[in-house]
């Protein structure tokens, strides 16, 4: 009974929208994120490729199931950056789902993301403007 409600589960992906990449659909650095987060992170990565970085953003609506495209987009960047509100599950999942280099960025202080925070961690990781 657990395996078929699992399958059931897995075969609702089929139904749900792929997920969309803004900005470049591959290269150096994606920034994935979900619910509240939405907002920095877009600013942040339009901020960076105004700049010159190599940086798209992946905002996810459904995370159970994942759309059925994710692993694909994900193995499309060499680094993917997950800020998070909470201590990092997303990354976790992403890691163990589609075994990639996923990097939290966590922040449990009650408080939104600033679009400096993540600006930061994006110009750290692809190594400023390409």
């Amino acid at each position: 009974m657990v395996r078929l409600r699992a399958e059931k589960v897995a075969r609702i992906a089929r139904h749900l929208p792929e997920a969309e990449v803004t900005g470049p659909d591959r290269g150096k650095l994606l920034v994935v994120g979900w619910g509240g987060t939405h907002g920095a992170i877009a600013e942040a990565c339009d901020e960076a490729r105004a700049d010159g970085i190599d940086v798209s953003h992946l905002h996810l609506r459904y995370l159970n199931p994942f759309p059925s495209n994710l692993g694909e987009l994900l193995s499309r960047f060499e680094k993917v950056l997950v800020p998070e509100l909470n201590l990092g599950q997303l990354s976790r999942l992403l890691r163990a789902e589609f075994l990639v280099p996923a990097e939290s960025l966590t922040k449990v202080f009650g408080q939104p993301f600033k679009v400096e925070e993540i600006r930061s961690r994006i110009e750290t990781m692809a190594g400023g403007a390409s």
